[in-house]
């Protein structure tokens, strides 16, 4: 699972065996969400957390967004 980010107790990484499209997993607390990167940042499902804690993870793909295509082509092949 390699870590992409990590900031403000959120999580972002990969899965070894991940597919496209390119799309990252974001941890925080006991909560996950998977973010669509590709195009736009998008939520494509959630588990576990709060809107707000949502909202905060969305702001940080998107600050982040040329990182994690970035970390997604060296990581996933």
């Amino acid at each position: 699972m390699p870590t992409v980010f990590e900031k403000d107790g959120y999580r972002f990484f990969f899965y070894s065996n991940d597919h496209r499209p390119i799309h990252v997993h974001v941890r925080y607390g006991s909560g996950e969400a998977v973010f669509e990167v590709e195009k736009e940042i998008a939520l494509r499902e959630s588990q576990g957390l709060k809107v707000n804690q949502l909202s905060k993870a969305q702001q940080l793909a998107e600050e982040n967004k040329q990182l994690i295509i970035r970390k997604w082509h060296e990581h996933i092949k």
